[in-house]
């Protein structure tokens, strides 16, 4: 059996209502050497039930049950650990790829011969159509500096798998799990590279995010702490940068 180029892990949790609209922006890939791995994380809707019947359409999808509600984290990192291909690309169920998101994305990752490659996206509204705000990322991110800025989103990110080793991409089983596992891989002395160029639309629900600043400030303050060790001070300073940047890319 040929292995895929690429690996895509999506964790699933009741996701019915959008999942088949996020997976053909999947199957309508320029690039078309994957295998989309779709992991199923105890869902009370019919997203089980959905997911099968889209494996069953499509051989390069799979679909694992993760029997007990872990979160994003453990629905993940079963993914991660079944991964055939050499890269590995993350998409949340109700995110949408632009077509040549994978193509792109690659091309980048060799021009640069990067390990961890990310990309610019666009807030959506929950209908998944583009805002037109867009987020901007840097040509490059070290460790020091993304401990400042949350601009790495999820569903833009592809990671070497041959160069990182599926060890090092696992990530924590804590909140903001993929912000800590960014800063775990960059922590190594690994450089990620930004492609600005909006490939991903973050699907956002219309309601106000004010009710959730307190726990993204708790969340990001405990990375610094708790998984980061920094001490009191410093931790002050990356939230007083974390907290300005996260504030531009919403206004």
């Amino acid at each position: 059996m040929t292995l895929p180029r690429v690996s895509i892990v999506m964790p699933v949790h009741n996701a019915g209502a959008v999942l088949q609209e996020t997976v053909k922006s999947v199957l309508d890939q320029s690039f078309g050497d994957y295998e989309l791995i779709m992991v199923e994380d105890n869902s009370s809707d019919e997203s089980l039930e959905l997911m099968q019947r889209l494996s069953a359409s499509d051989e390069r999808i799979r679909v694992l049950v993760n029997n007990s509600e872990h979160g994003a984290a453990h629905a993940r990192n079963l993914g991660i650990k079944a991964a055939r291909g050499r890269y590995l690309a993350y998409l949340d169920a109700d995110d949408i790829w632009q077509k040549d998101k994978l193509l792109k994305t690659l091309r980048f990752m060799r021009k640069h011969e990067a390990s961890f490659v990310f990309t610019a996206y666009e807030f959506g509204n929950e209908k998944a159509e583009g805002t037109g705000k867009i987020v901007h990322v840097p040509r490059m991110l070290d460790y020091s500096h993304a401990l400042t800025r949350t601009v790495i989103f999820t569903s833009t990110v592809m990671l070497d798998l041959k160069k990182l080793g599926k060890k090092k991409v696992l990530m924590p089983d804590v909140p903001s799990e993929d912000t800590a596992s960014w800063w775990k891989i960059l922590r190594s002395g690994v450089i990620a590279y930004g492609l600005d160029e909006d490939l991903v639309i973050y699907r956002r629900a219309g309601r106000s995010l004010s009710s959730n600043k307190i726990v993204a400030v708790k969340r990001i303050w405990d990375l610094y702490r708790k998984q980061e060790h920094l001490s009191i001070p410093l931790s002050v300073c990356c939230m007083i940068g974390w907290a300005w940047r996260a504030t531009v890319r919403r206004i």
